[in-house]
């Protein structure tokens, strides 16, 4: 347990480092960009000042991938790992809402989605970059919350009890134990499926 715990501080110190240089990243490129505007604006390029607008908005359009699921803790976890999951060159696809109160506890929800996303970032990790993906669908559905992890993988895995194997050993193991403890302990449900490419696992839990 302890060296499961301190696994997850190493992991969560790495994901923060991470966003920490993405704002980073931005702040340099928006002192460039107001450079140029200022530059421009002073020679009296108002065409070309205005066409710079529209590429730097069209950029933002692009590139913007923060998830507003309705849910301090849940946009908390999903923006964190999405931004871990890009880094590391994986395409991602994520359609999240989430209620503002849940009768699942804050930490019970980050420990699942957490799990499970860095579950999908390990398969992915195996694959060359151009064939990584996670697709995220978290929504509600009658009185549950159903949520749906899909990951990019390679051939399809054996299944033992409720869980597959893998070479990731018992830590790997421990992590998955521990998301269908929680899931049942909130009166939830849990499926996973493996086929040729492709991993997704489901969960229900009770609003």
């Amino acid at each position: 347990m302890n060296e499961y715990q301190n696994a997850l501080v190493e992991q969560h110190y790495a994901e923060i480092e991470n966003i920490y240089r993405t704002m980073r990243g931005w702040k340099h490129d928006w002192h460039n960009h107001i450079q140029a505007l200022s530059a421009q604006l002073d020679s009296g390029e108002y065409k070309k000042a205005r066409s710079y607008l529209d590429e730097i908005n069209q950029s933002i359009l692009t590139i913007d991938t923060v998830i507003k699921t309705g849910n301090t803790m849940a946009d908390a976890i999903l923006n964190s790992k999405i931004s871990l999951m890009k880094s590391k060159e994986i395409e991602v696809e994520a359609q999240a809402q989430v209620p503002s109160s849940l009768s699942v506890p804050d930490v019970d929800l980050c420990i699942i989605i957490g799990n499970l996303l860095d579950n999908a970032m390990e398969a992915c990790a195996k694959l060359e970059p151009g064939n990584r993906f996670v697709h995220i669908y978290i929504h509600v559905k009658g009185a549950m919350l159903y949520m749906s992890f899909t990951n990019s993988a390679g051939k399809k895995q054996h299944k033992i009890g409720n869980l597959f194997l893998s070479s990731k050993g018992s830590d790997h193991g421990f992590g998955l134990k521990r998301v269908d403890a929680l899931v049942e302990k909130n009166g939830g449900y849990l499926t996973r499926a493996s086929e040729d490419g492709g991993y997704t696992t489901e969960v229900t839990l009770p609003l």
